[in-house]
């Protein structure tokens, strides 16, 4: 079968150099607020013209490499990119599928529990210090939907960042922003806020135990309930489609 022309196409320049950038940053060993080589620097090294390095540089700050330091002494700075820019990729493709919110509930189900299980073993006390912290936070804040949400999001973050898996890492902080389901209208009223805080700490005493199956036993029926949830209060929104504009406005 003949490839596409799209297939065929070699890769723009300004990306083959994008990627060296990369790589040659990888190499030297650089950490995030390190400088790169200069501009003129680089015009050298990878023989090309100042259009296609601006080129190159706009689409690492646009992904999150780097930010562009003004000034004489400015220049390339190395970031360590979040999962900002990875969360509004999957939300843009979602919209252009069609795929609804009850995607990311099934994909909630499916990776949390499991993840719960990594971080029992795998999570430092440094980590679980700072869950505890949310879960103060959350009990602080319970009459405040918008800082307890907050304190949930995190709660959820330390988990995935634990399981010691980058990649988990990246998944789940990159969805959420959308997982408690506020952009489509989940509310979550005080009695709902109160069962949330009562799984969480639940959760976080498996944890502690360092306990994989009751870790993933206790995320998994927290993930259920909150499928319960939304089913029995919201089920018109689980089929609403999650837009991109919304999401990251």
């Amino acid at each position: 079968m003949a490839r596409s022309n799209a297939a065929q196409r070699p890769p723009k320049a300004a990306l083959l150099v994008a990627q060296r950038i990369v790589r040659d940053a990888i190499r030297d060993g650089l950490k995030p607020g390190d400088l790169l080589m200069p501009e003129r620097s680089m015009l050298e090294t990878y023989q090309i013209g100042r259009g296609t390095l601006r080129e190159a540089l706009r689409l690492l700050e646009f992904q999150g490499v780097i930010t562009l330091k003004p000034g004489p002494r400015g220049g390339p700075v190395l970031q360590d990119p979040d999962a900002t820019h990875l969360a509004s990729t999957v939300v843009l493709l979602m919209q252009l599928k069609e795929s609804p919110f009850r995607t990311i509930v099934e994909v909630r189900s499916a990776l949390e529990p499991m993840i719960s299980s990594l971080a029992a073993t795998r999570m430092s006390d440094d980590s679980l210090d700072d869950l505890q912290r949310t879960i103060e936070q959350m009990q602080e804040q319970l009459d405040d939907q918008h800082t307890f949400l907050d304190a949930n999001k995190r709660f959820h973050d330390i988990i995935a960042w634990s399981s010691g898996n980058t990649l988990f890492g990246y998944i789940v902080d990159s969805l959420l922003g959308i997982m408690d389901g506020t952009v489509v209208g989940v509310d979550y009223p005080t009695h709902r806020r109160k069962a949330i805080l009562k799984a969480h700490v639940e959760i976080f005493e498996a944890l502690k135990a360092r306990d994989p199956e009751a870790a993933q036993a206790r995320m998994r029926g927290h993930i259920d309930a909150y499928e319960r949830y939304v089913e029995r209060k919201f089920p018109a929104l689980l089929d609403e489609i999650i837009p991109w504009d919304r999401s990251f406005t």
